[in-house]
């Protein structure tokens, strides 16, 4: 009777590690799975060139073209803004592609290149979205020239589909994660630009 109780327990471990197995087996093929499907994803875009164009919020006159190129080192970014006040405006990489409220707030937040952006670390060092400061002339006319090292135009973090907006005040860089640089001038959504080799 006791050998039959043995061989009924043996019997119960074998199945339960067999069991076990299986289920890390299909854990191992979901997880490589759903890798796949993301690196099919990021390789299915391969964009090189983006713009967006901004008009201006409500009772703003800020309006022109930010357009951004994806390279080895990362996505160098070209400014050409009008209708400023002469001085520093801080301009940003905003998380939505929604420009539809008069003062720009759709866009939300500013967009973080490396983690969250609706909770970035609350010990985080950095201005999140930030490409520099527009430095205005006495016309109110300004461009600006850049190189964002992480940002991109591909993959799970791509700009493209985000917004730009420019801001009243020049970026504070005591103040992240957001740089108090004041209302929103001005918003465009980042687009696919035509390269004519889609």
């Amino acid at each position: 009777m006791k050998s039959l109780e043995y061989i009924s327990v043996s019997l119960l471990l074998i199945l339960f590690a067999l069991g076990c197995t299986r289920k890390e087996a299909q854990n191992q093929e979901d997880m490589k799975n759903a890798m796949s499907s993301t690196n099919a994803q990021e390789m299915a875009t391969h964009f090189t060139k983006a713009v967006a164009v901004i008009h201006p919020t409500a009772g703003n006159n800020a309006m022109g073209t930010v357009t951004f190129e994806q390279t080895d080192n990362g996505v160098k970014v070209h400014a050409d803004v009008k209708g400023l006040s002469p001085g520093l405006h801080g301009y940003h990489v905003h998380l939505y592609g929604d420009c539809t409220a008069p003062d720009g707030t759709s866009a939300g937040t500013h967009f973080n290149f490396e983690g969250s952006s609706l909770n970035p670390p609350a010990d985080i060092d950095h201005i999140t979205g930030d490409l520099g400061n527009l430095d205005a002339n006495d016309n109110g006319d300004a461009t600006a020239d850049t190189m964002i090292a992480i940002a991109t135009l591909n993959g799970t973090k791509s700009i493209i589909g985000r917004a730009i907006v420019v801001h009243e005040k020049a970026n504070d860089p005591s103040q992240p994660p957001i740089g108090a640089a004041g209302s929103r001038l001005g918003c465009g959504v980042i687009g696919i630009a035509n390269t004519g080799t889609e």
